[in-house]
């Protein structure tokens, strides 16, 4: 036959040097595994960029249930794929690559920012909390590590957009080698997708379907003509202040020295949660028996927070500036102008001002903006106790290095001082000691012994309600060592400790305190109809925290 023909005659035994093995089913091994490897990579590519599009952006939607919807933008997307020509399709592809990769990016920071500060990444002001995540982790773990999470961030970021690029243009190829059954298929799931949108929440067994991720991109994206007319609107609130050109405003507090202590994460919660009222209201009664004792007195009230869980700068300049300071441009706006604080106005009738900030670790341009004399940190505190974690520099050392640098010192300049402490700020691991006052000295007497490292949410809980405990035991003990009749003390919380801790719909309301021991000073806010000691009634006047500049001011001005 092949003589015939003129074509070999096929070989019935298999040559031993030929490298490519004959499969069973006639294709090459190689083909096989080449095609196994193709319709995986498809699989992969679906089912990353269908949990893409379903991945909610709050923790308790985090549910099987959740994956379980068909996401509208996967018809549409599937249906105009199949519709361009090869060229514009691989560009839309690739575009809604990354966009859906830019998308899932902003919906994994969602989640962290729901699940720290009880609410969304804001895309226009929210960046520099990364620089703040930075440095809490290279306090808290080491540079090495802060360096490595930094890394770890980067390349988790351009591998999401990059596999998500990958992934769209992948299954769009599939999309145009499967045709015609790609067309069948993509109006068959267009036509399931009505239906179970018009009666998936009626008839049980039919999925649910979704367009949260198309939702959520116009709201991220509708925001920014709203930061933009917010902008607008800060500007004309910074341009108006009645305190602006007045001198010598606070003489109702004349040659007294007024500490401002900001407590970290003291928060309504502490004082109404049941989790932790019984044991903290216990602490600020006992604190308010002693300040009794010591001839101190105390009234107390309420402020609402700019901001929760974090972001302690953001409430700082709202109290101190008399302006709702709830972003990251509102600040910088407001560092930038010459808005009269609180410090500037006790800087202008001759206090003098520093700040005790044991957070910061190097040159904080916006301390000259408060109008600081001097100000204290990490560095210049002369702590030489212990360090087990980040910021963790006892508050009793702090009050004490203020009182022995700067209010102890003969002299007629009274000084005007705002604390910051730290012991009550996350992750609540680290206890100090409380020692006795005198024999603080350089901090060793405060150590509290190794971090106590737990997971378990119920101890992280008790462990905060300690440090709150710690905190508020510190602050009395000082006023009933310190306090004379040439003293004046105010605390408040900063913020209210985040969700984990006060759960998702916390009040952000935090409490405040003053304690003088001369009656005048208090005589002078008996109308803000603030509770006796310490501890806030459940009915105390509630105010957002940018009244407490003018009003503060306005009692102290004559």
């Amino acid at each position: 036959m092949a003589l015939l023909t003129g074509k070999p005659e096929p070989s019935t035994t298999t040559d031993s040097s030929d490298p490519t093995p004959i499969a069973p089913s006639g294709k090459p091994r190689k083909s096989r595994i080449r095609t196994a490897l193709r319709w995986t990579f498809t699989a992969l590519a679906l089912v990353l960029v269908y949990a893409a599009l379903l991945l909610p952006n709050r923790e308790y939607l985090l549910t099987p249930k959740a994956f379980v919807r068909i996401p509208v933008e996967a018809v549409v997307g599937a249906a105009v794929l199949l519709v361009l020509p090869g060229r514009l399709r691989r560009i839309v592809a690739t575009v809604a690559g990354v966009a859906l990769g830019v998308l899932t990016v902003i919906k994994v920071l969602d989640l962290g920012f729901f699940a720290v500060l009880s609410r969304p990444f804001n895309v226009i002001f929210d960046w520099s909390f990364l620089g703040n995540a930075y440095d809490f982790v290279e306090g808290s773990y080491g540079k090495a590590a802060a360096i490595g999470a930094m890394v770890a961030a980067l390349v988790l970021l351009v591998g999401v957009l990059a596999l998500m690029v990958l992934a769209v243009r992948r299954l769009s190829q599939t999309l145009v080698d499967a045709q015609p059954h790609a067309t069948k298929a993509v109006a068959a799931l267009t036509v399931i997708w009505f239906v179970c949108a018009a009666f998936g929440n009626t008839v049980p067994g039919l999925p649910q379907t979704s367009y949260t991720t198309s939702l959520f991109g116009y709201n991220m994206f509708r925001k920014v003509p709203h930061a933009l007319a917010d902008h607008k609107q800060f500007q004309k609130e910074l341009a108006v202040d009645r305190f602006k050109n007045q001198n010598q405003l606070l003489a109702g507090l004349k040659g007294k020295d007024v500490v401002f202590t900001f407590i970290e994460s003291y928060g309504r919660s502490a004082v109404e949660d049941p989790k932790y009222a019984s044991q903290v209201d216990a602490v600020l009664d006992e604190g308010s028996a002693k300040l009794k004792t010591a001839g101190l007195t105390a009234r107390s009230g309420w402020l609402t927070s700019p901001t929760i869980g974090g972001g302690s700068w953001l409430a700082h300049s709202t109290f101190y500036s008399g302006l709702w300071i709830n972003n990251e441009a509102r600040y910088r706006s407001l560092t930038k102008s010459d808005r009269l604080t609180l410090t500037r106005a006790f800087k202008q009738s001759d206090w003098r001002s520093v700040g005790v900030m044991p957070g910061l670790t190097g040159y904080w341009p916006e301390g000259e903006f408060f109008g600081y004399d001097k100000i204290y940190d990490s560095r210049n505190l002369g702590f030489q106790g212990p360090k087990p974690q980040w910021s963790a520099i006892p508050d009793q050392y702090l009050l004490s290095k203020l009182q022995r640098a700067e209010l102890s010192k003969a002299g007629d300049t009274p000084v005007v001082a705002e604390i910051e402490t730290t012991s009550s700020h996350a992750p609540w691991s680290y206890l100090p000691k409380l020692a006795d006052w005198d024999e603080v000295g350089n901090g060793q007497a405060t150590y509290g012994g190794r971090p106590r490292s737990t997971k378990n949410p119920d101890q992280v809980r008790t462990q905060y309600r300690q440090t709150i405990e710690y905190s508020l035991r510190t602050l009395t003990g000082y006023a009933e060592k310190y306090l004379g009749d040439d003293q004046v003390l105010v605390f408040l919380g900063d913020h209210q400790p985040v969700p984990l801790i006060v759960g998702q719909n916390a009040s952000w309301d935090v409490p405040i305190t003053i304690v003088a021991k001369d009656p005048k000073v208090l005589d002078r806010i008996e109308s803000w109809g603030w509770t006796n000691g310490i501890k806030p009634a459940t009915d105390a006047p509630v105010w957002k925290m940018d009244a407490f500049r003018d009003k503060f001011l306005t009692a102290f001005n004559q």
